[in-house]
C-alpha cells in the first residue's frame, strides 16, 4: 500500500480550493494557499508531491512562482500542474515552456482532474524512488557520494542565506587494507556495516547527515554547528566505535577497530565554495593519521591517541576567508 502523498492547491478563488481539497481528499493530504508567497513558504516547508497552480494570483503569478521553486535546489523537483482560465493554445504552450508537468483549463472536469492528479503522483513516487536508489550506497544503505555531493552544496547555501554555521567530519577506519588482509573482506565488509550504523545512532538531529564517501571513509555534515560542538560530537562517535570491541588483530593502533577522524567548521561566505570546508576536514583526518590514529582532529582540538578528550594546538592549514 502506497502512502498518502500530499499536494499543494494555489488558488486565490476560495470555491476553488474547496471544490479541489473535495476532489483530493481523502486520497491525498491537501494544503492550500491562496496567494504566491504562501506557496512558496508550504512547499519549502512541507515539501509536496505534486502542486496545483493558478497562473493569476495576486502578487506573484504563477508563472513567477514556477520560477521561483525551478530556482531553489529544496523545491525544483516538485511537479508542478496549471490550473488556469486561461485556456487558448498560447496559454498552455507557455505554461508548459515554463516547466509545469500539466495544464488543465477551467471549469475543472471532475474525472480529468483526478486521473491526471493520479498520473503524476505515480511518476513522482516512481522519480523518488529511483532517485533514493541511486543515491544510497548498497553496502552501508547510507547516503553515497553523489548524494553527499548535492547535499553538501545545499546546506552550504543555505548556511550562506542564513549566516549561519556548517561543520564536515571525515572519518577513516583505521589499517583497514590490513582488516580485510587477516580477515576477509566478507568480514571487512560487516565493520563497514556496523561503523555505518554507529555512525548515524550517534547523531543528534535529524538535520545531521551522515554519507559513504569511498572505500572505509565516510563523512557527516552537521548543519548550524560551530567546529567544537562538531569535535565534541566526534569524540563521542570515537569512543562508541571503541565500545564495540571488534578484533582488529592486523592493526597498529590497537587490538579492536578504531576510527580517526578530521573535523573542520565555518560560517560560509559566498566568494567560497562548499569543497574547500570538505578539503580542509580532510587535512584534518590526514593530520590525525599522522598523530597515531585512533584520534580526531579539530580546529585546536585533538583527542590523544587512545585516551579521552585532549587540547592541543592543531597544525596551520590555509582556508580562505578564515
Amino acid at each position: 500500500m502506497n502512502p498518502i502523498q500530499t499536494i499543494l492547491v494555489v488558488d486565490d478563488v476560495e470555491i476553488n480550493l474547496h471544490l479541489l481539497q473535495g476532489l483530493l481528499q481523502p486520497d491525498h493530504r491537501v494544503l492550500t494557499a491562496d496567494n504566491g508567497q504562501d506557496a512558496l513558504r508550504l512547499a519549502l516547508e512541507q515539501q509536496p508531491d505534486l502542486i496545483l497552480l493558478d497562473v493569476i494570483l495576486p502578487g506573484l503569478d504563477g508563472y513567477a512562482v514556477l520560477q521561483r521553486l525551478q530556482a531553489d535546489v529544496r523545491t525544483k523537483h516538485i511537479p508542478v500542474m496549471f490550473v488556469t482560465a486561461l485556456n487558448s493554445a498560447e496559454d498552455e504552450a507557455r505554461g508548459l515552456e515554463f516547466g509545469a508537468v500539466d495544464y488543465i483549463t477551467k471549469p475543472l472536469n471532475p474525472i480529468t482532474v483526478r486521473a491526471r492528479v493520479a498520473t503524476h503522483l505515480k511518476l513522482e513516487r516512481q522519480r523518488r524512488m529511483l532517485e533514493a536508489l541511486a543515491n544510497i550506497d548498497g553496502l552501508t544503505e547510507l547516503p553515497n557520494r553523489r548524494q553527499l555531493d548535492s547535499t553538501l552544496q545545499a546546506e552550504w547555501d543555505h548556511a550562506v542565506r542564513g549566516g549561519s554555521e556548517l561543520s564536515v567530519a571525515v572519518i577513516d577506519v583505521d589499517c583497514f587494507k590490513q582488516y580485510n588482509d587477516c580477515l576477509g573482506h566478507a568480514r571487512g565488509d560487516n565493520v563497514l556495516r556496523q561503523v555505518a550504523r554507529t555512525i548515524s545512532t550517534s547523531l543528534q538531529r535529524s538535520t545531521d547527515f551522515a554519507a559513504r564517501y569511498g572505500g572505509e571513509e565516510f563523512v557527516v555534515l552537521l548543519p548550524a554547528t560551530p567546529a567544537d560542538g562538531a569535535w565534541l560530537l566526534m569524540e563521542t562517535l570515537r569512543r562508541n566505535i571503541e565500545r564495540l570491541a571488534i578484533p582488529h588483530p592486523g592493526s597498529s593502533v590497537s587490538g579492536f577497530v578504531t576510527i580517526s577522524v578530521g573535523v573542520a567548521g565555518c560560517s560560509p561566505l559566498p566568494q567560497q565554495q562548499a569543497a574547500s570546508l570538505l578539503q580542509k576536514a580532510d587535512q584534518r583526518l590526514y593530520h590525525a593519521k599522522r598523530s597515531g590514529r585512533n584520534c580526531v582532529v579539530g580546529d585546536g582540538l585533538h583527542s590523544a591517541f587512545n585516551s579521552g578528550a585532549v587540547f592541543s594546538p592543531d597544525l596551520p592549514l590555509d582556508f580562505p576567508g578564515q
